[in-house]
């Protein structure tokens, strides 16, 4: 059975944290291609990515994570898409292994993460419902990457939980005991980093709405496979 793996990290002015997240997964044995989407970055993302060995689609400006992934998702050659965020600190090949171990095995149909720094609510209900850890078929989405590339920016995680849980996904919720990702704050500042996640949650809202939100975190604790 074909259960070759393209990992797709969109990026935008990541350089400095890139690297750590492409040394889990160039080389993983289980990882065919590694896709780095540049999306309209101002620094040295595209060439740190390709000098470590990535595959770089470079997107002329910034569009936002799902246009980023949906660019990507167009591209890949996989029959299983690893998504992965660019600035993830603590990540190793183990857990790449730990997210795709499921797929391979026939035990789940899609994977989540759930990281160290995973707000505390979602770490106590066992589920991190907008998590940008996840592997699933690409057949799963590539009839749907039209409406993905129209997505609010951060609307794509959101996106992939009720498509799941429409087709009926048995998911696996992976712990990635050690990782974490820097808040927006930390990245950007105090006021740009608020801002961002102001926006970033007006993206989930625009793209479901509570009640919505409120359904997939139900659904996605029922299909979990235990």
């Amino acid at each position: 059975m074909d259960m070759t793996v393209t990992c797709i990290i969109p990026a935008w002015n990541e350089a400095a944290r890139l690297p750590r997240v492409l040394g889990a997964v160039l080389h993983h044995a289980w990882v065919d291609e590694v896709l780095v989407v540049d999306d309209g970055s101002t620094d040295q993302t595209a060439k740190v990515a390709r000098d470590l060995g990535a595959r770089v689609l470079t997107l002329v400006s910034n569009g936002g994570k799902s246009a980023a992934v949906a660019a990507g998702l167009g591209e890949a050659r996989g029959r299983i898409v690893l998504l992965l965020d660019a600035d993830l600190q603590g990540l190793s090949a183990r857990h790449v292994t730990d997210l795709l171990m499921p797929l391979r095995t026939g035990l789940a149909d899609a994977t989540i993460s759930l990281r160290a720094n995973a707000p505390r609510p979602w770490r106590l209900i066992g589920i991190d419902y907008i998590s940008g850890e996840r592997a699933m078929f690409i057949d799963t989405i590539r009839p749907y990457l039209g409406e993905v590339a129209k997505l609010r920016g951060f609307g794509l995680e959101v996106f992939l939980n009720r498509l799941w849980l429409r087709q009926r996904h048995r998911i696996a919720i992976v712990p990635l005991a050690g990782v974490d990702s820097p808040s927006k704050m930390q990245k950007r500042g105090w006021l740009r980093g608020m801002v961002d996640d102001m926006r970033m949650l007006r993206d989930i809202f625009r793209t479901v709405g509570i009640a919505t939100i409120l359904w997939q975190i139900m659904g996605l604790r029922s299909a979990r496979i235990r």
